[in-house]
């Protein structure tokens, strides 16, 4: 990949650079806070730069960092309460509702996805809202895709139920 003909420091600081939102923005959707997200980004980015040259140059420095990500998420939801607000924007295919329809509604899906089970969260948040393919998802996850289909199954599930009985 892009390592291959430079030194470690110099891969650290370009894949960082080409990467570093796609971390961010993955964290933010995970925890729900920026500072969080924050934290989350700067653990991975330390832990990539521990490990460069120990990554999978097949597999590719993408997934190893959605995977790394993953892994702070959860770590970080475990030790903590659960957040109050989620600040993120997830895609709504609504096209007739207003502005204020919209931001309720992104409001009410941002609330729901804080009650999935940490793997049905993190399968939508990959697949459906970051467009990762199922067997992306399941590489990250180090699982099948047929489990991966299925958490993100279940978790529209769960949150058709959740947003059904707050509406």
């Amino acid at each position: 990949m892009i390592w291959r003909d430079i030194d470690s420091s110099a891969a650290f600081e370009r894949i960082m650079l080409e990467h570093e939102k796609l971390v961010l923005r993955t964290a933010l959707r995970m925890l729900g806070r920026l500072e969080d997200a924050q934290d989350a980004a700067q653990e991975v980015f330390l832990r990539l730069y521990r490990h460069i040259d120990g990554i999978d140059r097949q597999r590719g420095v993408t997934s190893w960092l959605y995977r790394t990500t993953m892994n702070v998420c959860f770590d970080q939801i475990r030790r903590r309460r659960p957040v109050e607000s989620i600040e993120w924007d997830p895609p709504v295919a609504a096209t007739q509702q207003t502005g204020l329809e919209l931001d309720e509604r992104r409001r009410l899906v941002a609330e729901g996805l804080k009650t999935l089970p940490e793997r049905e969260r993190a399968a939508i948040v990959l697949r459906e809202i970051e467009g990762l393919e199922t067997a992306e998802v399941a590489a990250i996850f180090g699982s099948s895709e047929v489990t991966v289909r299925s958490q993100v199954s279940m978790g529209k599930a769960r949150l058709k139920k959740w947003l059904e009985g707050r509406q």
